[in-house]
Parts: structure tokens; sequence; C-alpha cells
């Protein structure tokens, strides 16, 4: 079944030029359906790419989903126009009375920053106790898993001495979860950040669970409130060149970044890199919206 989304969605265009199902509102209006109400609160600065990579892991499951897009309005975006944030996002002003059956909230190259010391960090922490009271099941990605396990858990982030860029194994720690149905014991995933959250600190809090890690990159997914919180540390949401693109930028700007890992052939960043995750990455969003959010959410919203 397909995700629908706005009629003029410049993802639309991308999507169903890769034979990935899309609906339109005009299309879905025949249809007797109650779809999935999902939010995307997108932190990105490419909205637009982010939107699509996260579209496409939706997309190709058997559930129809109907999505709203959500900026931040504490904060002003310089990498996206206002014309398109007025034409497709919508902000916690006009979403706040709406229920949803599950929530994604992305991640944000504001890391390096202490949370109370990001602009739209009041804003956040609102949102995230809004959920818990209108939302089913929340995803959080990356940064926006790091904000999420400080705001709800009081797990701090620690600076990492270089920045973690590459693809990286992963283990499977928890094998009888829903998240993991259908996972080999071991899968590759990217991550780029410069900060961690550290396995011990996760470990030892009550409340939450460590449900895969690895070796070099460290925690991964970890799942708090029984099931209806859960945190990825990773991307596994980004494209094959997504880490490239990254990577070039940083050069430009100076930073000294080192070539991401286990990404470009024989480290050769002429070469095209190989992608080694997006089956499982699929798999991860397909089960995250069958076993969290479909099978669980109640079919009337007001009953969250």
């Amino acid at each position: 079944m397909p995700v629908k989304i706005p009629n003029s969605l410049p993802a639309r265009a991308v999507l169903e030029e890769e034979n990935i199902f899309v609906m339109t509102e005009n299309r879905a209006l025949h249809q007797d359906i109650r779809p999935l109400k999902l939010a995307i609160l997108n932190l990105m600065p490419q909205k637009s790419t982010t939107e699509t990579s996260l579209l496409r892991c939706l997309s190709n499951t058997p559930i129809q989903i109907e999505v709203d897009l959500i900026n931040t309005s504490t904060y002003e975006s310089k990498n996206t126009s206002k014309e398109y944030l007025d034409t497709f996002y919508k902000n916690f002003a006009d979403i706040k009375d709406t229920k949803y059956d599950g929530l994604i909230i992305t991640g944000a190259p504001v890391e390096t920053l202490d949370f109370e010391d990001v602009v739209y960090w009041k804003e956040l922490c609102e949102i995230m106790d809004w959920a818990e009271e209108h939302v089913f099941s929340t995803l959080f990605i990356c940064w926006g898993a790091q904000a999420g396990l400080y705001h709800y858990y009081g797990v701090h982030k620690y600076l990492l001495h270089q920045k973690l860029s590459g693809v990286f194994s992963h283990e499977v720690l928890v094998k009888n979860v829903p998240l993991f149905r259908g996972y080999d014991d071991f899968f590759n995933a990217p991550h780029s950040r410069n900060t961690e959250v550290k396995v011990a600190d996760i470990l030892n809090h009550g409340k939450l669970q460590l449900l895969s890690a690895s070796d070099k990159a460290g925690v991964y997914a970890v799942s708090g409130n029984g099931g209806r919180q859960i945190f990825i540390l990773g991307h596994p949401e980004y494209e094959g060149d997504t880490l490239a693109a990254e990577y070039l930028r940083d050069l430009g700007l100076g930073l000294g970044i080192e070539v991401p890992e286990n990404y470009f052939p024989n480290n050769d960043i002429k070469a095209s890199p190989k992608v080694t995750w997006r089956s499982h990455a699929q798999l991860l969003y397909t089960n995250w919206l069958n076993y969290y959010v479909y099978q669980e959410t109640p079919f009337d919203l007001n009953q969250l």
C-alpha cells in the first residue's frame, strides 16, 4: 500500500520514477480505509532530501499511510525556502490537537551543542511531551534519538575525538523483539555523527532496553516505554551517496574529516560506494510500522 502525500510534493516525482507506490490526496479520497496517520518532524537542513529518503522507506509496506510534515517555528531554515515550508509543512501549533499513530523525529546537525543551547530545544521538548499523549509510537533518529534519550531518561551524549562516519556492522542483541523480525544476526548501517551515547548508560538504566550495538559505532537501537519509543542512533534511511556528499562537504569546509569507513571501495573516494544496508533499513521501517504502530494503535485515535 502507498504513502499518501500532497499532490505537488517534489518527492512524488522522484519516488514514482523509482516505481515506488505513492498516492496523491485526490486518489485517496476515493478509498474507504483508515490509513495510518504519521507525522515527520524534519529537523534536517535539506528538507526535501530527507523527506524523499524517509518516504522511500515508509512506502514499501502493505499499509496505507497519511503523512504530515512538521517543522519547528522557533528556527528559520537557511536551506529550505519559506515558500516550500509554507506549502508542504505544518508547525506544532497546527497539529497540537491532532492524534497520530506514529511520529518520526529526525536527526539535526546541532550535536556538538549542548541540548539547551539549540535554538528550538524548548519547542522540541514541548513536542516530545505532547507526543506522550498524542502519538502511539515514536521513532527517533540519530541526534533526534540522543535528544529523546536525554529528555525522557536523562541519558547524556558525549563528544567523540573525531567524527564517526561510515558503514558499520551491528549485532542483534535481543532476537525476540518485533523490530528485528527477519534480520540476520549481524547487519550493516550508516553512521554520521560527532557524539555518542554510551552502552553502559543504556544497560544501567532500568527503563531502557539495548536492542542492538556495534563494536565500533556503539549503541544503535534502544527501546523505551514498552516499545512506544524506538531510538535509532544511526541513519538507516541514508541513500547510497549521502555519506559521500557529507564527506566532500566537510572537506570543503576544511574540517580534516577522515574517509568514511567501509564505504568507498578500497577507500577510493572516486569509486562509487557500495550500498550494503538498504535491505535491513527497509525491514526496520516496515517492522516499526507493522508491529509497533499498525498492530497496536487503536482504530479510533481518540482512544489514545
